[in-house]
């Protein structure tokens, strides 16, 4: 039997043809830039909050207010008065996250104490917006007060649905929310403090409500709540906290007044401890629309 002759060109050839049929089989199967005529478009990203920094705590709280709510400290020595309205800021890992601060000043008879928290919320979920997250924040401050949660705002038919969390609008539900006449630190009406505003007060079973209760409070921020407990502050002693809590957009702010009595002293009063707490939160609501 005669061997066939060996023709190099012509088996480089073949092996070249065979590539070529076996690439464009193969191609239009599962390369990486194919794209699957199944997959729907993409999910929006959840608006951003309305702040992305914090302002200065020590230096937010006017002196006049200060000395208001911190009488102890009119009698004390220059030096150490000027200390005591500086007040001492807060330890925090990030001042655009979470800032702030405490002030304290004595008397013979009295104990005042101050302090400001406010807290920036972020979501991660790219499905969350930062003023979702900054209410879930909220709630959960809400319920360890034991105060139910207020019905959600009603929302104007003319404003689209979520115009409230675009960063930086100033026609913001947040901008709106607080933009009613405010109070001064002078002590002026309230209207966190009318009865006939608020929810039925949560009391006990036989108690007067005397619209000094723990309560959602309105037109303050988008949603705002004030706690009241007095406890025993030691020997005969009576020790009263007031905190104010309220959200604007994805950014939390508590205000903490204390105070407390000691000896035989009277409690302290709750109708001015919580309009002082009350008066200064507006403040700081104002300072947030700046």
């Amino acid at each position: 039997m005669q061997r066939q002759a060996y023709v190099p060109g012509l088996a480089a050839l073949a092996a070249a043809l065979v590539l070529g049929l076996t690439g464009c089989s193969s191609g239009g199967g599962s390369g990486t830039g194919a794209v699957d005529s199944k997959a729907g478009p993409a999910a929006p990203a959840a608006p951003p909050g309305r702040y992305r920094t914090l302002f200065e705590p020590c230096g937010a709280v006017p002196q006049n207010t200060l000395r208001d709510l911190l009488p102890g400290a009119a009698q004390l020595p220059d030096e150490e008065r000027i200390a005591v309205y500086r007040g001492a800021a807060a330890v925090t890992y990030d001042t655009d996250r979470r800032v702030g601060c405490s002030w304290k000043a004595d008397t013979p008879d009295a104990m005042h104490r101050l302090r400001l928290d406010i807290e920036r919320v972020v979501s991660y979920d790219p499905a969350v917006s930062d003023d979702d997250r900054a209410q879930e924040v909220f709630s959960r401050k809400l319920l360890a007060a034991d105060l139910p949660q207020p019905p959600p705002p009603p929302q104007s038919p003319a404003s689209p649905s979520g115009s409230a969390g675009s960063a930086g609008s100033t026609g913001s539900t947040a901008g709106s929310a607080s933009g009613s006449p405010s109070a001064t630190a002078s002590g002026s009406a309230l209207p966190g403090n009318d009865p006939a505003t608020q929810p039925p007060a949560q009391t006990p079973t036989g108690a007067a409500a005397t619209g000094l209760e723990p309560r959602v409070l309105q037109g303050l921020g988008q949603v705002a709540f004030l706690d009241d407990a007095l406890s025993a502050g030691g020997a005969n002693g009576r020790h009263r906290t007031v905190s104010v809590v309220f959200r604007t957009s994805n950014v939390v702010v508590t205000v903490e007044y204390v105070e407390q009595t000691t000896g035989s002293a009277e409690a302290p009063d709750s109708r001015e401890l919580q309009e002082k707490a009350q008066n200064l939160a507006r403040l700081l609501a104002e300072r947030l629309e700046e």
